[in-house]
């Protein structure tokens, strides 16, 4: 005989009347198991299409080589790394060790000149600088990062989002780049990586219970929630789109501070001060010297004598010298040989 099914429910219905009693088995479902490790799909949460972080990759893409356009080593400078590329060809690496345009190139694109954005009022610079980079390797870096860091964030998001807190953190990096760096020109997208990163570990803190593993999450610094696996009770953010009373508290701490902070930002910037000179360590956060790299922060400059085609160049940084054979040099040439002797 075989063995009678489990969990079943016996069901008596009483009726008055010629009726009588009768019963009827009733099959159910046990309920689900809550042992430890068992998870249940919860309902996933919206996701966007990813269009305006890849676009943000290929301005940058088309900005750098317009920049290297621009540049044209051959004509500008003596020697070039990469000369079968012409005029996108590099700076020697001396000059420039990431593989990219000379100063001058980018500061003809619009790169971050602290002296041009306080004295010639070109303010456009603290938006422009973040789309142009240093070199192939700056570029790849920012690149490589932003890609890995927003199409994610901006699937969960949206662009709308993503965007601004792009566009703002860039702006807060150039703004504290011309607090600390006034010598030399600054470029990079460096400022809105961070506010992305910054999104990433907001996330985590704000959704820390709900990690399995707490110490993946950390060490990763943004583990996304595979809501398919949360764990069990769990249900999804979008299910309840209101925002708790901390949140919205530190959402308005949060604004009050970004103002705050952008207005004495440019404050500081517009009045001249230099920040260095309220912290003597806080160079070494721009650059590290190195016996093949000097962070002096001065103006390059060089004394040049002439004997016919031999020029005799002096730097007035380090008073090195050196002479060079050159053929009706430009002007741009020797301030390239300049930069490399005093590097």
């Amino acid at each position: 005989m075989a063995a009678a099914p489990d969990n079943i429910q016996i069901r008596v219905h009483s009726r008055r009347g010629g009726g009588g009693n009768t019963i009827h088995p009733v099959s159910v479902e046990s309920p689900p198991t809550a042992a430890a490790g068992i998870y249940r799909d919860v309902k996933h949460s919206k996701k966007w299409f990813p269009w305006l972080i890849p676009s943000f990759v290929v301005v940058n893409i088309v900005m750098f080589i317009i920049t290297m356009y621009v540049n044209n080593c051959p004509k500008n400078s003596i020697s070039c790394v990469a000369g079968f590329l012409g005029r996108f060809s590099f700076q020697p690496f001396k000059e420039n060790p990431l593989l990219g345009p000379s100063s001058s190139a980018l500061e003809k694109m619009g790169a971050l000149d602290v002296g041009k954005v306080v004295d010639e009022h070109e303010g456009w610079r603290l938006i422009t600088c973040m789309w142009l980079h240093g070199g192939v390797f700056h570029l790849l870096a920012n690149m490589l990062s932003l890609i890995v860091i927003g199409i994610r964030l901006e699937q969960e998001f949206g662009f709308v989002r993503i965007g601004l807190l792009y566009l703002i953190s860039g702006f807060g990096g150039s703004l504290l780049s011309a607090l600390f760096i006034q010598s030399n020109i600054s470029v990079g997208a460096s400022g809105a990586l961070f506010g992305l990163l910054g999104g990433m570990l907001s996330e985590l803190i704000t959704n820390w219970t709900i990690y399995a593993n707490k110490v993946a999450a950390l060490l990763t610094l943004f583990g996304w929630v595979n809501q398919r696996y949360a764990p069990s009770g769990y249900t999804s953010i979008s299910a309840n789109p209101k925002f708790k009373v901390y949140q919205c508290v530190l959402w308005g701490l949060s604004l009050i501070l970004l103002i705050v902070g952008f207005t004495v930002g440019l404050v500081l910037l517009l009045r001249g001060e230099d920040l260095n000179d309220h912290c003597s360590w806080c160079h070494y956060l721009s650059c590290v010297p190195t016996s093949r790299w000097s962070c002096n922060t001065q103006p390059v400059s060089c004394q040049a004598e002439q004997a016919g085609s031999q020029y005799t160049l002096t730097c007035s940084n380090n008073s090195r010298s050196r002479t060079y054979s050159l053929l009706n040099p430009t002007a741009a040439q020797i301030q390239g040989l300049c930069v490399q002797l005093c590097r």
